[in-house]
């Protein structure tokens, strides 16, 4: 979806990352730089990425707690896009990172977050993920259960750390991606908070930990979970986890930063300091993923098929939460073709987009799926030996790589 501006060039629905348009003749722009152009240089799939979107994110965030405190830490939840070139952005404009496996600190930490600012997550951390952490000096462990509390106590006195609390708050979200509800894997659950407290003699707790789940628009449970996390005691910390949703589609109206942040704070007892885990939030509208069309396979009367390059190997959430996505072709936007975008993997269920309206497809078209930025890099996988798309930053009209394409070589590389 777009509309006409001055000049005749066309601005993008939400969904787009900010400052993409339709340039004069007609194709799209990410960061200053053609799609189409992209596709031929780097090939497709490609996930590409505008980096003033994610920093325009990061400093609204940053701007929006320091409206109301000195006190707080922005902390990006990094399993939506664990990448080296985005942690070192978000390190550049001040933000923490949570980490919620060995792989993803070690991703951390080579992105350059100072150790001290990241926190560990995790449901079943093992000893060596301990190590690894408590090696590194991370600068807080969030401790998820009661066996977990005890190795800790054993492993590391004296280190810092948050207690995940199971608030018994479930939002409105799909199900797979709910934390807060009394029956997760995630978590004490308030009955047992207090002996956990009770348990930790070598340990320094430094405050609570909660998360509700993800790609929230309702906005009032946060203020609950504040109040549910301030009625356990006064602690210096209170991490109030992330979850914020984005625009998939353009129908989509996710809750303005700001506004997201006020509610928490208005939850959280004066003096502490809050922290916020924003993802999906910080990156998700700034990527989108080219394709490259195969083939177009009109079955009359039933659907048009549109076969592309990539599918449930590149973008998975479709087959597990039946996301819904939108697409363009990048240089004839919108269209009067009802359309099913179909991946190229072995699988009935390996469709991207189950009905869009798109301008007559044809093979080799270039296809751009927006909102992609957030778990698309993060699930990749090989399914159908199918090599893992690069990732392209974009800004001011200057492209890099900053992960390349897995090749076939790649496939063999741990082979014995």
């Amino acid at each position: 979806m777009a509309t006409v501006g001055r000049h005749g060039i066309e601005r993008l629905a939400h969904v787009y990352p900010l400052g993409s348009r339709l340039n004069e003749a007609g194709r799209l722009e990410i960061g200053g730089c053609d799609a189409i152009e992209l596709a031929e240089r780097f090939g497709t799939p490609a996930y590409v990425y505008a980096e003033d979107d994610i920093r325009t994110r990061a400093r609204a965030y940053v701007e929006a707690f320091r409206a109301h405190t000195d006190h707080f830490e922005v902390v990006y939840a990094s399993k939506a896009f664990p990448c080296t070139a985005v942690n070192r952005l978000l390190v550049d404009e001040g933000l923490s990172c949570d980490v919620a496996s060995g792989g993803e600190l070690h991703l951390a930490l080579r992105g350059g977050f100072p150790p001290e600012r990241i926190y560990l997550h995790g449901n079943n951390k093992s000893d060596d993920e301990l190590r690894q952490a408590i090696d590194a000096g991370v600068g807080h462990v969030v401790i998820d259960s009661f066996d977990e509390l005890e190795r800790l106590e054993r492993m590391a006195p004296g280190q810092r750390v948050l207690l995940r609390v199971t608030p018994g708050i479930a939002p409105t979200t799909h199900e797979y991606i709910t934390t807060g509800q009394v029956d997760s894997k995630f978590g004490f659950g308030l009955d047992d908070v207090p002996e956990a407290i009770d348990r930790i003699e070598r340990l320094e707790l430094c405050g609570l930990h909660a998360h509700l789940g993800s790609q929230i628009f309702d906005l009032a449970p946060y203020e609950k979970l504040g109040e549910v996390l301030s009625a356990m005691g006064d602690y210096p910390l209170l991490n109030l986890g992330g979850g914020l949703g984005i625009a998939y589609t353009a129908d989509d109206e996710p809750p303005a930063i700001e506004d997201y942040v006020d509610t928490l704070m208005r939850g959280a007892p004066e003096g502490v300091t809050v922290l916020c885990e924003p993802g999906r939030s910080l990156v998700g509208n700034a990527g989108v993923t080219l394709y490259r069309v195969g083939t177009v396979k009109h079955i009359p009367g039933v659907r048009t098929y549109v076969a592309v390059d990539g599918g449930m190997s590149d973008n998975l959430r479709p087959m597990l939460y039946g996301a819904r996505y939108e697409a363009d072709v990048a240089d004839r936007f919108g269209g009067e073709v009802l359309c099913t975008i179909a991946g190229k993997h072995c699988e009935s269920g390996d469709i991207l987009v189950r009905d869009v309206m798109l301008d007559d497809p044809r093979p080799c078209d270039v296809l751009v799926m927006p909102a992609t930025g957030a778990y698309g890099h993060a699930m990749a996988n090989n399914y159908n030996g199918v090599p893992r798309p690069p990732v392209i930053f974009c800004s001011d009209g200057h492209a890099r790589e900053v992960v390349r394409r897995e090749t076939y070589e790649d496939l063999t590389l741990r082979d014995l």
